[in-house]
């Protein structure tokens, strides 16, 4: 049977958009989400920034200095993370952003 004109178009964009919508998984965004999100980017920056300091070390001879160094600069780099990501996080979707210049 063959479809006249528009009446095959408008039929493929209802199937492409139920199939569409069968697929879509919900945006969960709650607490405990937001959460895990800090804390992996806080243990993240920690745990790259103690590797590069053993690194340094074993390249250096300097043990344990250089990863104690990047440890503290690790922690502080995590921390700034952390907060800047709670930030966003606070932010409600309706108002405008609030920063440097911008209120």
């Amino acid at each position: 049977m063959i479809m006249a004109g528009n009446d095959f178009g408008d039929d493929l964009d209802r199937r492409i958009a139920a199939a569409e919508a069968k697929h879509q998984r919900p945006v969960v965004n709650n607490g405990e989400t937001r959460g895990w999100a800090v804390g992996v980017e806080f243990v993240g920056a920690v745990l790259v920034s103690s590797f590069i300091g053993w690194l340094i070390d074993r390249a250096a001879h300097t043990a344990p200095w250089g990863m104690i160094v990047m440890l503290v600069l690790g922690f502080c780099a995590g921390v700034r993370r952390a907060m800047q990501t709670s930030q966003e996080f606070d932010v409600d979707a309706d108002e405008p952003p609030v920063g440097p210049g911008k209120g």
